[in-house]
């Protein structure tokens, strides 16, 4: 796989067939101007624009349970391999329109109540134009395949809708930080979350607009994330060197807790071969934060670091611990189509899940990963903020 495919988007500019734009033209439907089918459900508000942006409904031609053409919740669970996955992406239509993030059409109310559903939702389609065979790819959200511009789309049956969503979309005074905390508690998917927020669902009435969805995704982890650091900040640390590890589809995972106040570091990267990367040479991002967080923007692992950020806050949370957490993050050359962020939130909650190594010392801890590892644990060690600064003693203005 030609690490330029995923930038190319099939425009052909390596001379050759597109080997991902292939798999979608093999298993997209042959699609007429009018058809119906069920929305998993899912939506999508571009960002390009802004604030008159592209947005609409994804759906296939096909009735029935839908719902795993959309969910990352359930690739993960299911063990979908990528090729799957873009076997099930490729069966939808993202039928869009576009105008303004707080337009009040009936388009966009449309929209709103599949992302209130909980359950694939029947829905007709009227195009205006055929589906471009094409799509568009990003690291935070999943691939986004056939747009097309839409006349009109109906709703062909009443969407189930949880009650504790009902009940804080109709709660025009509950701030969307405090309405997502709440469907949070209450077992709603963090994909769900981000459709609600993205559909401008969430806050105090006078405030509501769209949300890009790139944006409504990190946004999602981000702030479930700060709720659950305000807790763990007052939290005991945790008395032992603890290692978790978990593989998924190209993606491997090396999370060390070692005890100390709270502190979070990511180093990422993409090896040779990988959509993200390049022919021989490994990219390394980085990003951190110390006991009271970050004020600005995670430029370098950007969306993937509150998504990591957040599987890690729920199990300290869980064991009400805190401790200083280094996450090394392989995207190995097996990655070769990007899924966004939802499945590595899984597989950052998965290795949570699984038994974990102790060590007596860090060296320990770091010699085991480095078995693991595919980029050398010496570049890692020489790279990384929290083993850099682990055990020696603070001043008061390292913290600001």
């Amino acid at each position: 796989m030609n690490p330029l495919c995923i930038r190319c988007k099939g425009r052909g500019w390596c001379g050759q067939q597109c080997e991902i734009l292939s798999r979608f033209i093999d298993k997209s439907p042959k699609i007429k101007m009018h058809f119906s089918g069920s929305s998993p459900p899912e939506i999508f508000v571009g960002r390009v624009g802004y604030p008159n942006v592209y947005s609409g409904i994804l759906a296939p031609t096909d009735k029935g349970d839908t719902g795993i053409m959309s969910s990352p919740e359930a690739w993960f669970e299911n063990n979908l391999s990528i090729e799957q996955i873009l076997e099930h992406r490729a069966q939808l239509v993202y039928g869009r329109n576009i105008g303004n993030i707080r337009s009040k059409e009936r388009f966009k109310s449309v929209m709103q109540e599949i992302a209130m559903a909980s359950k694939s939702v029947s829905t007709e389609f009227f195009l205006k134009k055929k589906p471009v065979q094409n799509f568009s790819a990003d690291k935070i959200f999943s691939i986004m395949p056939s747009p097309a511009l839409v006349k009109k789309v109906n709703l062909e049956e009443n969407p189930k809708i949880e009650k504790k969503v009902d009940y804080l979309v109709n709660d025009s005074d509950a701030l969307a930080a405090d309405a997502l905390q709440e469907l949070n508690k209450s077992g709603i998917l963090t994909s769900h979350l981000q459709k609600l927020l993205s559909a401008g669902l969430l806050g105090k009435k006078i405030q509501r607009k769209m949300v890009p969805t790139r944006w409504a995704i990190t946004a999602v982890d981000d702030v479930l994330g700060k709720a659950l650091l305000k807790k763990i900040r007052y939290y005991p640390e945790i008395c032992e060197i603890r290692l978790f590890h978990h593989y998924y589809n190209g993606n491997h995972f090396e999370i060390l807790l070692l005890p100390d106040k709270f502190a979070f570091e990511v180093i990422e990267v993409a090896m040779p071969g990988n959509v993200w990367g390049g022919y021989g040479k490994i990219y390394y991002s980085q990003d951190y934060e110390r006991f009271f967080g970050r004020k600005t923007y995670a430029k370098e692992v950007v969306g993937a670091y509150y998504t990591d950020r957040l599987g890690v806050a729920e199990y300290l949370d869980k064991i009400k611990r805190q401790a200083s957490v280094l996450i090394l993050h392989e995207e190995r050359e097996e990655y070769y189509a990007p899924l966004g962020v939802g499945i590595l939130r899984e597989s950052v909650r998965q290795a949570m899940k699984n038994s974990f190594e102790t060590f007596n010392s860090v060296d320990e801890a770091l010699s085991v990963m480095g078995k693991r590892l595919q980029a050398p644990i010496e570049v890692y060690k020489k790279k990384s903020w929290i083993l850099n600064n682990y055990g020696k003693q603070r001043r008061l203005d390292d913290w600001f």
